[in-house]
């Protein structure tokens, strides 16, 4: 994955809310085609929640979160975007800091930025 700069202001426009979010994930995940994970599959339908998928073939249901860095994130996940923003542009933030700006348990930054953080290293790792 590619990473561009954007103003916050951009950044904010863009991912005001949970289902522009989920939108910008399920584009970026699926962009090459849907492949089910559980048989290859790549036929699908509309999944149960929104932007996700079903397989046609195994009926295995794939949300737009699953298998990302956001997999099992308990934020809102325009929230938890707006942390990977800031962490991407500011990787030594501090987890006070964070927590100031989403309004949220340090504990839930530093978990969450732990994550965020790994997933630059692999990236960063693939790229090189």
């Amino acid at each position: 994955m590619k990473f561009i700069k954007i103003k916050i202001t951009d950044f904010e426009n863009n991912f005001s809310s949970n289902e522009k979010c989920l939108e910008f994930l399920a584009n970026e995940k699926w962009k090459d085609g849907f492949s089910c994970k559980k048989c290859g599959n790549t036929n699908f339908c509309k999944g149960k929640s929104l932007f996700s998928r079903r397989c046609t073939k195994c009926k295995h249901d794939e949300s737009a979160t699953a298998n990302t860095m956001f997999h099992r994130c308990k934020l809102p996940l325009n929230e938890a975007f707006k942390l990977a923003y800031e962490v991407c542009n500011l990787p030594d933030v501090s987890i006070a800091k964070l927590s100031e700006t989403i309004d949220r348990r340090k504990m839930t930054c530093w978990k969450l930025k732990k994550k965020i953080m790994e997933c630059l290293k692999e990236n960063q790792t693939a790229t090189s």
